[in-house]
């Protein structure tokens, strides 16, 4: 028989876009029954819930809770043998549900997924945003995948616990680490395909937004086996805050009269400008994208994903949110 696929998906005050979302989901519908919606609210006034109920959904409501704690929620409300976890500024494939079940089907497949695509007319802070997280390409094993656009077997997601409330960010990332110290693999695959039509639209957004992301970074990656290929993501924001420190001191002891201060503050201002260049290089390879433009954008906006993630290790700011749409959206 075909396992039942459940969609949980968190929402605050996002209707617009949970409208888009949820007609992507039943757009993947393969017969009666075999797809559930759970939305789980987190106190939405814009008609978030209206939206919900008029695709079908059932509404859970939890009031101030963490995205990992309404994920949770929505996954003990389901009845589905698979946990389709998507995000409601998200928008999936057609074809979605039926390569998330092969690819959940491969042995020893705990959970499939894929990195989500910037939306098609989005800025150009998005596209290169975009274009530093690459795409998915092909089927292979990840170390983790992204909340917003995975599926887990229920079984192994009960087995290790669901998501962990106590953190507020790289809740994903930890719940795959814990899924692969189990001995099941991650896998991604590009049929899987996602819109974040949520991506920081400029480069404040993209901030303040990163400065609420890496809060937990450095929680995450040592709490399991470091690998090489994770340990940049760790090791970078940490450098970076360092130099963010050096380097104003560097100029206000090149101000006071010390003249070493100048060249420590432009040696640290080279490590983190250097960190973003080595970014841009990777995504310009894995792209195949050489036009000056792409570069420039995608190193601005590098600097600034960097400048985010280092801050949030020494200063803590609010999820960014979604805005309230005007008003409710009907399907």
């Amino acid at each position: 028989m075909t396992p039942r696929v459940s969609f949980i998906v968190p929402v605050r005050n996002d209707a617009v876009r949970l409208a888009k979302c949820l007609d992507s989901i039943r757009a993947n519908t393969c017969a009666p029954g075999d797809i559930e919606i759970v939305v789980v609210d987190n106190g939405s006034i814009d008609g978030s819930t209206e939206v919900a109920r008029s695709f079908g959904a059932r509404v859970q409501a939890v009031h101030n809770g963490r995205v990992s704690a309404l994920r949770n929620q929505g996954a003990r409300q389901a009845a589905g043998d698979v946990l389709a976890f998507v995000d409601a500024d998200h928008e999936i494939a057609s074809g979605w549900v039926a390569a998330a079940l092969e690819t959940l089907d491969l042995d020893g497949a705990g959970a499939a997924g894929a990195l989500c695509r910037a939306p098609a007319d989005g800025t150009w802070v998005q596209r290169a945003y975009g274009h530093l997280r690459g795409r998915a390409r092909g089927r292979h094993d990840v170390e983790w995948l992204g909340s917003g656009n995975m599926a887990v077997w229920r079984r192994t997601f009960d087995a290790v616990g669901g998501f962990d409330t106590s953190l507020e960010t790289c809740e994903d990332v930890d719940l795959c680490y814990r899924i692969r110290s189990t001995g099941l693999r991650v896998v991604s695959d590009d049929r899987l395909d996602n819109v974040h039509h949520g991506d920081p639209r400029t480069l404040r957004e993209l901030f303040k937004s990163e400065l609420w992301r890496g809060r937990d970074n450095l929680r995450v990656s040592f709490r399991g086996p470091m690998s090489w290929q994770g340990l940049p993501s760790a090791v970078i924001p940490v450098v970076d805050a360092v130099m963010v420190g050096i380097a104003p001191a560097g100029l206000l002891a090149a101000w006071a009269g010390w003249r070493p201060g100048l060249a420590i503050a432009a040696t640290a201002s080279g490590v983190i400008l250097g960190a973003a260049a080595l970014k841009v290089i990777r995504a310009v390879v894995r792209n195949r994208s050489f036009r000056p433009v792409d570069m420039l954008q995608t190193f601005v906006v590098a600097c600034v994903y960097d400048l985010g993630r280092a801050l949030a290790l020494v200063t803590r700011v609010p999820h960014r949110g979604a805005r309230p749409s005007a008003a409710p959206a009907t399907s």
